[in-house]
């Protein structure tokens, strides 16, 4: 049984342009919403300084308060970073997709652009673009784990209040 060659199959074709196509909306959707936890966490940041200078807090909450001002800081950090990696990603998959379509073009074109290159270039781009992805949810994740210990700490804090 004698296989069709990959540049023959309108499948492999439409795989190699869909593919990065939904890993540019998945960045994209990343990046938005990385934006937004960053602009939450300079409000925060302003808010928590604010209160921090219209009334110093006792000595035990003072130095809760401060590691809450540096995990912001650290966040922050996080989040411009992952949304680096998010935008470097929806460029390569940008970049992967056009490859595809260009290679598509020109192999049905009298100017036979050989499959194989265009194919392995268009994989590559469409890596770097991939790991970027998964660098930036990685930080998204420890982030996240950041956010959480403050709300331990305000937490704990608030049911000392009660008690």
């Amino acid at each position: 049984m004698m296989a069709t060659p990959v540049s023959e199959n309108p499948f492999a074709v439409l795989t190699l342009i869909a593919a990065p196509a939904v890993f540019t909306n998945a960045s994209s959707v990343l990046a938005l919403g990385t934006g937004n936890r960053l602009a939450r966490v300079v409000d925060r940041t302003r808010e928590l300084s604010k209160g921090l200078q219209s009334k110093p807090p006792n000595v035990d909450s003072k130095a809760m308060w401060l590691r809450h001002i540096g995990r912001l800081e650290k966040r922050a950090q996080l989040l411009v970073r992952a949304m680096s990696f998010f935008y470097g990603s929806v460029g390569a998959f940008a970049a992967a997709s056009l490859v595809s379509i260009l290679g598509a073009i020109l192999a049905e074109s009298g100017y036979r652009l050989p499959f194989a290159p265009t194919a392995g270039t268009s994989l590559l781009i469409g890596t770097v673009g991939f790991v970027g992805l998964s660098i930036g949810c990685s930080m998204l994740v420890r982030e996240t784990r950041l956010a959480l210990l403050t709300q331990a700490d305000e937490a704990q804090l608030a049911r000392g209040w009660v008690e």
